[in-house]
């Protein structure tokens, strides 16, 4: 627990973390320099391709742990155990509310898929294409999260945002940390499609 800039935050989540932070840069936000003028429509794309790649992420993961996860995914990659952030949002949502709750998704998010990548490098790391597409999907979390993070800043001055980041998997054995992948990115899944309806129609173009 701590307090960091909202700005180191994002380099913070470079790296995998568990426990929370309170990102926050002082007097308020940072100047308009963190936003792009097509912002809003650049988040759009980042959700949508997030949410249309994530299940082929899934399936490829799992093909690449064998078995007994690809022929007992059900009993081995069940989400149940997995503490996403709370997602209390809706379409009829506030625009505010629903931003704060995407911020906070895609920043455990991203440290999870940190965790996951890092794991995925030490015990398969000859499987290019899956590694690629991790990297690949950190990439566009990662944009995700700096587009979200000057929205929040310029259209509602909001600088402090709880975080919570999942459990690490430093420490455990190889089948613990197939294992915790698999129900993360199972989760994923399930997530980022709720994310994408409620999401999507906010960020139309009028």
């Amino acid at each position: 627990t701590g307090v960091v800039p909202f700005v180191a935050l994002l380099l913070l989540q470079r790296r995998p973390v568990a426990g929370r932070a309170l990102p926050v840069t002082g007097s308020g936000c940072p100047g308009h320099g963190l936003c792009r003028s097509n912002v809003q429509e650049q988040t759009r794309r980042q959700v949508a391709l997030l949410n249309a790649t994530a299940q082929d992420l899934f399936s490829l993961y799992l093909k690449c742990q064998g078995d007994p996860f690809s022929s007992e995914t059900d009993k081995l990659c069940n989400p149940g155990g997995v503490v996403f952030p709370a997602f209390r949002v809706n379409r009829t949502s506030e625009r505010k509310e629903v931003m704060v709750a995407m911020y906070k998704l895609f920043a455990f998010l991203n440290a999870s898929l940190g965790n996951i990548t890092r794991d995925q490098e030490e015990l398969n790391p000859t499987a290019k294409e899956l590694l690629d597409r991790l990297h690949n999907t950190t990439k566009t979390t990662r944009g995700l999260i700096s587009n979200l993070t000057c929205l929040l800043c310029k259209n509602y001055n909001i600088f402090q945002v709880d975080v919570s980041y999942g459990e690490s998997s430093k420490g455990k054995s190889t089948f613990k940390k197939k294992q915790q992948g698999c129900q993360v990115l199972r989760k994923y899944v399930q997530v980022i499609a709720q994310a994408a309806r409620v999401l999507l129609p906010h960020l139309s173009p009028p």
